[in-house]
Protein backbone atom coordinates (compact mmCIF):
# COMPACT_ATOMS: atom_id res chain seq x y z
CA UNK A 1 0.00 0.00 0.00
CA UNK A 2 1.36 3.42 -0.65
CA UNK A 3 0.45 6.72 0.97
CA UNK A 4 1.22 10.58 0.42
CA UNK A 5 0.80 12.66 3.73
CA UNK A 6 2.16 16.10 4.29
CA UNK A 7 3.75 16.60 8.18
CA UNK A 8 5.61 20.12 8.52
CA UNK A 9 6.08 21.09 5.14
CA UNK A 10 7.69 17.46 4.41
CA UNK A 11 5.91 15.07 2.00
CA UNK A 12 6.01 11.68 3.64
CA UNK A 13 5.62 8.60 1.52
CA UNK A 14 4.55 5.18 3.17
CA UNK A 15 4.97 2.19 1.33
CA UNK A 16 3.52 -0.38 3.37
CA UNK A 17 4.56 -3.90 2.36
CA UNK A 18 3.41 -5.66 5.61
CA UNK A 19 -0.79 -6.40 6.14
CA UNK A 20 -0.36 -6.49 9.41
CA UNK A 21 1.35 -3.40 9.79
CA UNK A 22 -1.25 -0.16 9.94
CA UNK A 23 -0.25 2.37 7.96
CA UNK A 24 -2.36 4.90 10.68
CA UNK A 25 0.03 3.37 13.27
CA UNK A 26 3.11 4.60 11.51
CA UNK A 27 1.98 8.05 10.51
CA UNK A 28 1.02 8.47 14.03
CA UNK A 29 4.26 7.74 15.03
CA UNK A 30 6.06 9.31 12.65
CA UNK A 31 4.10 12.63 13.49
CA UNK A 32 4.73 12.25 17.50
CA UNK A 33 8.66 12.48 16.56
CA UNK A 34 8.60 14.79 14.44
CA UNK A 35 7.04 17.09 17.25
CA UNK A 36 9.50 15.94 19.31
CA UNK A 37 11.87 17.77 16.94
CA UNK A 38 10.01 20.43 16.10
CA UNK A 39 9.75 21.26 20.27
CA UNK A 40 13.19 20.36 21.66
CA UNK A 41 14.74 21.20 18.39
CA UNK A 42 13.27 23.86 15.93
CA UNK A 43 16.61 24.93 14.48
CA UNK A 44 16.75 21.38 12.96
CA UNK A 45 13.33 21.01 12.01
CA UNK A 46 13.66 24.01 9.88
CA UNK A 47 17.14 22.97 8.58
CA UNK A 48 15.36 19.69 7.41
CA UNK A 49 12.36 21.23 5.57
CA UNK A 50 15.34 23.05 3.73
CA UNK A 51 17.67 20.04 2.99
CA UNK A 52 14.64 16.85 2.27
CA UNK A 53 12.45 17.01 0.06
CA UNK A 54 10.40 14.39 2.19
CA UNK A 55 10.85 11.10 4.22
CA UNK A 56 9.79 7.57 2.83
CA UNK A 57 8.67 5.12 5.65
CA UNK A 58 9.17 1.26 3.90
CA UNK A 59 11.11 -1.75 4.25
CA UNK A 60 14.73 -1.56 4.57
CA UNK A 61 18.17 -3.16 5.98
CA UNK A 62 18.97 -0.23 8.84
CA UNK A 63 16.37 1.39 10.64
CA UNK A 64 17.23 4.78 8.67
CA UNK A 65 18.95 6.11 5.73
CA UNK A 66 19.83 9.26 3.67
CA UNK A 67 19.38 8.92 -0.23
CA UNK A 68 21.07 11.78 -1.49
CA UNK A 69 19.83 11.63 -5.04
CA UNK A 70 15.72 11.87 -3.86
CA UNK A 71 17.19 14.21 -0.88
CA UNK A 72 14.63 11.97 1.03
CA UNK A 73 14.88 10.62 4.62
CA UNK A 74 13.96 6.60 5.01
CA UNK A 75 12.56 5.99 8.39
CA UNK A 76 12.26 1.89 8.23
CA UNK A 77 8.68 0.52 8.64
CA UNK A 78 9.00 -1.78 11.41
CA UNK A 79 10.79 0.09 13.02
CA UNK A 80 8.58 2.86 13.25
CA UNK A 81 5.84 1.24 14.46
CA UNK A 82 7.76 -1.02 16.87
CA UNK A 83 6.85 -0.52 20.63
CA UNK A 84 10.43 -1.65 21.46
CA UNK A 85 11.39 1.84 19.85
CA UNK A 86 10.67 4.94 21.33
CA UNK A 87 9.81 7.93 19.99
CA UNK A 88 12.96 9.58 21.03
CA UNK A 89 14.32 6.96 19.00
CA UNK A 90 13.01 7.57 15.75
CA UNK A 91 13.13 11.19 16.09
CA UNK A 92 16.61 10.89 16.95
CA UNK A 93 17.31 8.54 13.50
CA UNK A 94 15.46 11.12 11.81
CA UNK A 95 17.86 13.54 13.27
CA UNK A 96 20.60 11.73 12.37
CA UNK A 97 19.50 11.49 8.45
CA UNK A 98 18.85 14.63 8.09
CA UNK A 99 22.56 15.37 9.46
CA UNK A 100 23.68 13.19 6.47
CA UNK A 101 21.53 15.36 4.30
CA UNK A 102 22.39 18.99 5.58
CA UNK A 103 26.70 17.49 4.88
CA UNK A 104 25.61 16.44 1.48
CA UNK A 105 23.75 19.99 0.95
CA UNK A 106 27.15 21.89 2.44
CA UNK A 107 29.95 19.12 0.66
CA UNK A 108 28.14 16.65 -1.57
CA UNK A 109 28.71 13.27 -1.00
CA UNK A 110 31.81 12.25 0.74
CA UNK A 111 34.18 9.88 -0.33
CA UNK A 112 34.40 6.95 1.77
CA UNK A 113 37.38 7.65 3.35
CA UNK A 114 35.15 10.66 5.31
CA UNK A 115 32.33 8.39 6.07
CA UNK A 116 33.52 7.76 9.58
CA UNK A 117 34.07 11.26 10.30
CA UNK A 118 30.54 11.90 8.49
CA UNK A 119 28.89 8.97 10.87
CA UNK A 120 30.17 10.50 14.07
CA UNK A 121 28.55 13.96 12.81
CA UNK A 122 25.20 12.26 12.70
CA UNK A 123 26.26 10.76 16.44
CA UNK A 124 27.04 13.52 17.42
CA UNK A 125 24.16 15.21 16.54
CA UNK A 126 21.68 12.59 17.65
CA UNK A 127 23.51 12.87 21.35
CA UNK A 128 22.90 16.71 21.68
CA UNK A 129 18.89 15.70 20.42
CA UNK A 130 18.97 13.22 23.19
CA UNK A 131 20.39 15.35 26.01
CA UNK A 132 17.65 18.18 24.85
CA UNK A 133 14.69 15.62 25.13
CA UNK A 134 12.75 13.94 27.86
CA UNK A 135 13.52 10.38 28.08
CA UNK A 136 16.46 10.42 25.53
CA UNK A 137 18.55 8.41 28.03
CA UNK A 138 18.55 5.45 24.64
CA UNK A 139 19.49 7.72 22.49
CA UNK A 140 22.26 9.16 24.43
CA UNK A 141 23.69 5.60 25.40
CA UNK A 142 23.80 4.69 21.30
CA UNK A 143 25.13 7.88 20.28
CA UNK A 144 27.61 7.94 22.99
CA UNK A 145 28.80 3.85 22.09
CA UNK A 146 28.71 4.66 18.18
CA UNK A 147 31.23 7.58 18.85
CA UNK A 148 33.43 5.76 20.86
CA UNK A 149 33.83 2.56 17.95
CA UNK A 150 37.07 2.84 15.46
CA UNK A 151 36.02 3.45 12.00
CA UNK A 152 35.13 1.02 10.56
CA UNK A 153 32.78 -0.23 12.71
CA UNK A 154 31.46 3.46 12.81
CA UNK A 155 30.87 3.29 9.55
CA UNK A 156 31.13 -0.11 8.04
CA UNK A 157 31.13 -0.80 4.40
CA UNK A 158 27.83 -2.59 3.97
CA UNK A 159 26.82 -5.20 1.30
CA UNK A 160 23.26 -3.70 0.05
CA UNK A 161 22.20 -6.37 -1.83
CA UNK A 162 23.09 -8.97 0.74
CA UNK A 163 21.60 -7.17 3.33
CA UNK A 164 18.07 -6.39 1.19
CA UNK A 165 18.00 -10.49 0.47
CA UNK A 166 17.85 -11.16 4.27
CA UNK A 167 14.57 -8.65 5.19
CA UNK A 168 13.45 -9.89 2.14
CA UNK A 169 13.62 -13.86 3.80
CA UNK A 170 12.55 -12.26 7.30
CA UNK A 171 9.82 -11.22 5.69
CA UNK A 172 8.86 -14.62 4.25
CA UNK A 173 9.41 -16.24 6.98
CA UNK A 174 7.30 -13.57 9.13
CA UNK A 175 4.59 -14.73 6.50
Amino acid sequence: MREEHWLYGLRVRILNTRPEIDSGQVLTRLAQALDLIAVYAPRRLRRMQHDLTGIVVRRFPCRGAFFPEERECLVELTFTVNPQHSLAEIAASIVHEATHARIVAWCGTLHQQHRAREERLCRRAELEFGLAIPNGAAVVERARVALQMADQDVAPVVDWAEATRRVQSADIRYR
